[in-house]
């Protein structure tokens, strides 16, 4: 099965507050919300995609600290028409996001952050503006 490379926005929900320490960036306390993350997923999107959406996994990148305590997640997928990870990033700011936590995901580039908590139809008119579609894995895992 070929792998897939591509962009992706992930949506995490937090019903409660909860502190999260997310690597060397230290605690964060993340108020209840929807927060959208900007990622890419260049060595497989199938498989990036799927780690990220399960709550058990070895914590490697920033995004898994949050991942492993949300109440729920799902995705969105840019491919086969990528749309570049940090131009993602800026996409969700102008639609309404509001960033979250200084370096969060963006250590490889100039970005200031890739994780934002989401306003009202944020996630909608990135969805629309960046054609993203529902993740729904390819092959077997």
């Amino acid at each position: 099965m070929e792998v897939r490379k591509g962009t992706y926005v992930l949506v995490i929900k937090l019903e409660t507050s909860c502190t999260v320490c997310a690597g060397a960036l230290g605690g964060h306390v993340f108020p209840p919300g929807t927060y959208l993350y900007a990622g890419s997923a260049m060595g497989g999107l199938d498989q990036r995609l799927s780690r990220h959406l399960r709550k058990e996994k070895t914590l490697r990148w920033h995004v898994d600290y949050l991942t492993t305590v949300c109440d729920s997640s799902e995705a969105y997928e840019s491919y086969p028409d990528l749309v570049p990870e940090c131009a993602l990033a800026r996409t969700i700011e102008e639609c309404g996001g509001i960033p979250e936590m200084k370096g969060f995901g963006c250590s490889d580039c100039g970005c200031a952050t890739h994780l934002f908590r989401a306003g009202p139809g944020t996630l909608e008119k990135v969805v629309a503006r960046c054609r993203l579609v529902p993740f729904r894995a390819r092959q077997s895992l």
